[in-house]
C-alpha cells in the first residue's frame, strides 16, 4: 500500500499547466511545509513536499490555494529517479495528489468571515472554542442534536 496523509501550508503559490493533448489536462505543482509532531529541544522540524494534481484536483488547487494556504492532501508517494546529462543518478520524491481539503485554522476562518467571506456555522449556533494547544474545536453542550452523525 503507497498512502501519505499530509497537512501543511504552501510555500507558494500553485505553479498550473496544461497537457499538450487534444483533452488538455490541467497539472498542478506546488510544495507544503509539515510541522514535524514531534520535536527535539523545542526546535520547530519543518518537513517540504514538492506535489503534483491533476485534472479537477489541479483547478481546484489552482482556483482556491495560494502561498501560506493550509491544506490536508491525501495521494502517494512517487520516486523519480533519473540519470542526468553528467551521467549521475539523481534521487527525488514527489507526493501525487489524489484528495485536497481546506484545512484553515479556526482563526484564519474566523478571520475570513470577519472580512465578508462564509462561515461554517448559521446564525443562533454557539460558535466552537478552541481547545488550548492544537487546532481541535471543542464543540458546545447541546449541539450534538444538531450534527449529522452520532
Amino acid at each position: 500500500m503507497n498512502k501519505v496523509i499530509l497537512m501543511g501550508n504552501l510555500t507558494r503559490d500553485p505553479e498550473i499547466r496544461y497537457s499538450q493533448n487534444e483533452n488538455s489536462l490541467a497539472i498542478a505543482r506546488f510544495s507544503i511545509a509539515v510541522n514535524r509532531r514531534f520535536n527535539r529541544q523545542g526546535e520547530t522540524d519543518t518537513d517540504f513536499f514538492n506535489c503534483t494534481a491533476f485534472g479537477k484536483q489541479a483547478e481546484f488547487v489552482e482556483k482556491y490555494f495560494k502561498q501560506g494556504s493550509r491544506m490536508l492532501l491525501t495521494g502517494r508517494v512517487q520516486n523519480d529517479n533519473y540519470t542526468n546529462k553528467n551521467g549521475e543518478r539523481v534521487y527525488s520524491v514527489q507526493i501525487i495528489a489524489e484528495e485536497i481539503e481546506f484545512a484553515e485554522r479556526k482563526s484564519t476562518a474566523d478571520a475570513n468571515a470577519s472580512r465578508g467571506g462564509a462561515s461554517n456555522f448559521g446564525g443562533g449556533t454557539p460558535e466552537p472554542a478552541m481547545a488550548a494547544d492544537d487546532d481541535f474545536m471543542n464543540i458546545p453542550d447541546g449541539i450534538e442534536d444538531g450534527l449529522p452523525f452520532n
